[in-house]
C-alpha cells in the first residue's frame, strides 16, 4: 500500500510517499481502507519533534511510528475473529491513535471507530475526531458549560474553533467568536451570536466578561484571561503558541485557580473514546454540527497540506483524501 512516511524529525520535506506492507488485523482489530484523514497540529508537532517534550511520546531520537495522521474515515475491509460490532463494507470514522492515517490502510480496534453518518461525506467524517473531541471535552468537561452562559471562543475559525462554536450553541451558550476579518461571516454562519475582529479589537481590553472562555489558540497571558472572565468564570486553553506561554499557563494558571474564584488552565490532550464519538455522530446526523473544511489534498500532497496548516490561516479543517 502507499503511505506517507518519515524516518527522521524535520520539516515537511522529510516526508516521502512509499510502498509499505499492508497491515494485517489482529483478532480484535478492523482493517480500514482509508478514504479521508484530517490534518492536525499534532501532526506537524510530531513531524518536527517539537516541542522536545513531544518526543517522550513519539520517540527520543527518531519517530517510533513512521506514518502520521490521527483522524480517519473509511470502509471496513476485514475484521479479526474477535470483532463483533462491524463487518466488511461498513463505513466508519474515528481515530487510529498516534499515527497511521496518512496511508491507504490502517488497523484499529473497535473502540476507535463508530459508524459514519450517511448524511456526511468521507471528507467531512475524516475531519472530526481530534478537533471535535478537543472542543467537546474542553467545553463540557473542563469548562462545565451551562445553558445561558456567555461563552467566548478565541480562534473560532480554525479546526477546533469551528467545532467549539457549534457545540457551545448546542449546549445553550450565548457565543462570541474571535477571528480575523475574512472569517467573520463564516463564523456567523455556524452560529456565532457576536463576533470580534481581532485585527480591530482586543477581547481582553474591551471590558466584556465571559462565564466560559475557550481558547483554541493559546496566545494570551493568564492575566489577560483573568480580565476577560466573569467573577466565577472558567478559561480553558486548548492550544499554545510557545513553550514559555504553556508553562506560564500551567504554573500561574494553577495558582490563580487555587487562590481565586476564576479558573484558568490548559485542557491538556483530549482523550478519544467511543462514547464521545457516538455523541458527535448523533449531532452530525441531526445537523446540529457540520464539519467546516477549508481544503482537501491528495495523499502525495501531505507535505503541502501540513505547510498550509502550520502557517496558521486555515479556515476549518484541512483534509487528506485517499
Amino acid at each position: 500500500m502507499k503511505a506517507m512516511v518519515y524516518t527522521n524529525y524535520g520539516s515537511p520535506d522529510v516526508l516521502q510517499l512509499k510502498e509499505v506492507d499492508k497491515p494485517v488485523p489482529k483478532d480484535n482489530e478492523l482493517l480500514i481502507k482509508i478514504k479521508a484523514t484530517g490534518v492536525n497540529p499534532a501532526d506537524w508537532h510530531l513531524l518536527r519533534g517539537e516541542p522536545f517534550l513531544a518526543r517522550l511520546e513519539a520517540g527520543l531520537f527518531k519517530p517510533k511510528n513512521a506514518i502520521l495522521g490521527i483522524d480517519i474515515a473509511g470502509q471496513v475491509e476485514a475484521v479479526g475473529k474477535a470483532v463483533t460490532g462491524f463487518q466488511p463494507g461498513d463505513e466508519v470514522f474515528g481515530d487510529c491513535g498516534w499515527g497511521g492515517g496518512f496511508a491507504e490502510y490502517v488497523c484499529v480496534t473497535e473502540k476507535n471507530v463508530v459508524p459514519k453518518p450517511a448524511n456526511i461525506s468521507f471528507e467531512q467524517a475524516g475531519a472530526i475526531s481530534v478537533a471535535a473531541i478537543t472542543a467537546l471535552q474542553g467545553l463540557r468537561d473542563k469548562g462545565q458549560i451551562q445553558a445561558g452562559q456567555k461563552v467566548l471562543v478565541n480562534g473560532a475559525s480554525g479546526g477546533v474553533g469551528t467545532f467549539a462554536v457549534q457545540l457551545a450553541k448546542y449546549f445553550g451558550g450565548e457565543v462570541t467568536c474571535v477571528c480575523s476579518t475574512r472569517n467573520l461571516e463564516m463564523v456567523r454562519s455556524i452560529g456565532a451570536d457576536h463576533v470580534i475582529d481581532y485585527t480591530r479589537e482586543d477581547f481582553t481590553q474591551n471590558g466584556a466578561q465571559y462565564d466560559l472562555l475557550f481558547d483554541a489558540v493559546g496566545n494570551r497571558s493568564v492575566s489577560e484571561y483573568q480580565r476577560a472572565l466573569s467573577p466565577r468564570g472558567i478559561c480553558v486553553v486548548a492550544g499554545f503558541t510557545t513553550l514559555s506561554r504553556l508553562f506560564q499557563l500551567m504554573l500561574l494558571g494553577a495558582w490563580v485557580s487555587k487562590t481565586g474564584s476564576k479558573q484558568v488552565g490548559s485542557m491538556g490532550t483530549a482523550q478519544s473514546n467511543k462514547q464521545d464519538l457516538l455523541f458527535l455522530k448523533e449531532l452530525l446526523e441531526t445537523g446540529k454540527v457540520t464539519p467546516v473544511i477549508d481544503r482537501c489534498y491528495p495523499l502525495p500532497e501531505v507535505p503541502a497540506a501540513i505547510r498550509y496548516l502550520e502557517a496558521g490561516h486555515a479556515r476549518g479543517k484541512v483534509v487528506i483524501t485517499i
